[in-house]
């Protein structure tokens, strides 16, 4: 037996370790068992090119709990250490040894997937054990060691009787961490880190039906049918699966492949993705995986956080902010890359030029893929667009490069169910839609059953009218703006229609200067200035005696500024104005300015701006009781 310490650059290597090193202790396991997976491919990699006379076989690493003895043992089948391996590696904290392998095989080992060091997360396991065994055997044809340290920077080490090759560690749980002596804890992390590990492992046993076994069914004198009892099996509980979707190839799968791994992600989640996203490169960097577009809503707040990060099948973490653009996080799915940079623990992402390149080439793949959706199957694009719009909207206003490749499967609806690119769209509404100052102006609605009358009025007129109704589509609006020539977004109910797209011809007033300046006076006497800006306007006849619009660009201020518009803060705390446009040559205004009394002009005035505000929902409480009761006074 021998005795040493172990060479560390600071006395205080183990509270600093329990205290700082890694931001959660439950990532012990993690470690242990990636540990556990390097030797194995490890062994792997030797065996097959000559290296190690060992038989590989079929490992697996087994995790086994002694509530009794308060143990938990970690079990691999690798290939691993001698005595003096055991001095180098785990004596010297900070020498990797799966650096050193890399750098002796770096070019037959590229492919192997070699995850992860020991050193320093062998030593995660401080955090959790007042003491820690090593009982290892190599490959090679050398004795076993048995290496024990309590937790101080002293050790013993000292021949095994193991016979089978692989590495034990066991962990002497401290008292402060007992709930990983039980097997719902650890059943639990292994679920949450090491559901798709590369080796098979083992967390106890299982009964299954036996396959080979089909139960006899037998009659008695009475013909009646007796079954005999189904034989049961005792087999390893594998809580793993070692060879998950992303790390096939896609011609590999199939559409039901990728629903069943989407299922096995998130076993609660019952609605089908709408479609998958499958990544694979390996130049310049190294990634896999495979994201899913889930149904959407118009939710901003949308739980994100559902794309799993893993490094070689390890998983690493659920928050995959700078890897994956802002706008995909509300997708799920699994990312898989060895060339994320992770600091010492695995635990939190290093901003450097190669995440921003998986992040630019996640955008463009994304991108690549929509459209390839879009023109395979236009009429299946079109029915998910609802579902998948947001995401889109936000990519288009957060990544300047998807802006750019979305003119090619981008959509705008019209309240008739249409569906339009932006260069389809510009085609069939220039030739009416074009104002005096030879401006497009592009109609759209938020609401079809709200702004019903408005619509209309521009369907009259042979105008298309855009239904777009998510959150941040006044901020979407303000983007197309000022990037395509010569266009202008206007909501169909911000004015009346021959208001909004502007000809040359004008309608003349059939009212004189004098009964209009008569009417002006008349109506700032009934309707309140501090709601309501009078507009007095020559319109066809037909068109509606009161109507109620809110400027253009009040609102969509507003609306920019609820949905995080930074700097309006001054437009979202203004009180809500509208404009009040009055038809002067509607027979009503003319039947207001001809009435004989002071009080049925007001009764007619009262009654006309009600029916124009209950149009726009602005009728509410006792306004629209009084309204009601009016009514009803009225028909008598």
């Amino acid at each position: 037996m021998s005795k040493g310490k172990i060479n560390v650059s600071v006395e205080n290597i183990f509270p600093l370790i329990k205290k700082f090193l890694y931001s959660d202790h439950e990532i012990f396991l993690r470690e242990l068992i990636s540990n556990g997976t390097d030797a194995t491919l490890k062994l792997k990699h030797l065996t097959s090119i000559g290296e190690s006379k060992s038989e590989y076989g079929n490992p697996k690493i087994e995790v086994k709990i002694d509530k009794e003895g308060k143990k938990l043992h970690i079990i691999d089948q690798g290939l691993g250490m001698t005595a003096e391996e055991v001095e180098k590696y785990i004596n010297q904290v900070a020498f990797s040894g799966a650096e050193e392998f890399l750098d002796k095989y770096k070019d037959s080992a590229k492919d192997s997937g070699i995850i992860g060091h020991f050193g320093l997360g062998f030593y995660s396991a401080f955090m959790v054990a007042e003491k820690v065994e090593i009982i290892t055997k190599s490959h090679k044809d050398e004795p076993a060691a048995h290496w024990t340290c309590d937790g101080s920077p002293e050790f013993t080490l000292e021949a095994s009787d193991k016979t089978d090759r692989g590495t034990e560690i066991i962990l002497h749980i401290a008292d402060d961490s007992t709930e990983f002596l039980e097997e719902a804890r650890i059943g639990s992390l292994l679920s949450k880190y090491n559901k798709f590990m590369p080796i098979p492992i083992k967390f106890g046993t299982k009964e299954i039906d036996d396959p080979d076994h089909t139960p006899a069914t037998t009659k008695d004198a009475e013909g009646k049918e007796t079954t005999e009892p189904q034989k049961k099996i005792t087999v390893d509980n594998i809580i793993n699966n070692p060879n998950p979707a992303w790390t096939k190839q896609p011609s590999e799968l199939e559409d039901a492949d990728y629903k069943n791994f989407y299922r096995e992600l998130y076993p609660a989640q019952f609605e089908e993705p709408l479609f998958n996203i499958h990544l694979n490169v390996d130049y310049p960097f190294n990634l896999t995986g495979i994201l899913y577009f889930p149904k959407m809503t118009n939710d901003l707040n949308v739980q994100k956080d559902k794309i799993q990060l893993y490094q070689n099948q390890v998983f690493v973490t659920d928050n995959v902010e700078g890897i994956v653009p802002e706008f995909l996080t509300m997708l799920r799915g699994v990312i898989d890359s060895p060339d994320i940079p992770l600091n010492v623990s695995r635990s939190y992402l290093q901003a450097d030029g190669a995440v921003k390149k998986i992040s630019s080439y996640i955008t463009r793949k994304v991108a690549d893929k929509l459209k390839s959706l879009f023109n395979a199957n236009r009429e299946d694009f079109e029915a998910k667009w609802d579902d998948i719009k947001i995401v889109i909207e936000y990519g288009m206003l957060s990544e300047e490069k998807f802006f750019e490749k979305a003119d090619a499967f981008a959509l705008y609806p019209t309240v008739d169910g249409k569906h339009y690119t932006y260069e389809e769209l510009f085609n069939k509404i220039k030739a009416k839609q074009t104002d005096k100052d030879d401006k497009l102006v592009i109609l759209y609605a938020s609401n079809k059953d709200e702004q019903h009358s408005y619509i209309e009025a521009a369907k009259a007129k042979g105008y298309e009218v855009l239904l777009l109704d998510s959150p941040i589509v006044s901020h979407l609006i303000q983007k197309l703006e000022s990037t395509k020539e010569n266009i202008s977004f206007a909501r169909v109910d911000g004015d009346h229609i021959d208001n909004l797209i502007k000809k040359e011809d004008t309608t003349i007033s059939k009212l004189s200067e004098d009964e209009t300046k008569a009417l002006d006076e008349l109506l700032k006497e009934v309707i309140p200035a501090e709601k309501f800006s009078v507009q007095l306007e020559a319109m066809d006849s037909t068109a509606s005696p009161f109507m109620i619009t809110q400027p253009e660009f009040m609102r969509r201020m507003k609306e920019m500024q609820q949905t995080g518009g930074g700097g309006m803060n001054m437009f979202g705390n203004m009180p809500e104005m509208y404009n009040l446009i009055v038809n002067t040559n509607s027979e009503l205004v003319g039947e207001i300015l001809s009435t004989k009394t002071k009080k049925k002009q007001e009764r007619l005035i009262t009654q006309s701006l009600d029916l124009a505000r209950l149009s726009q929902g602005l009728l509410k409480g006792e306004e629209l009781t009084n309204f009601i009761k009016r009514s009803y006074e009225m028909i008598k």
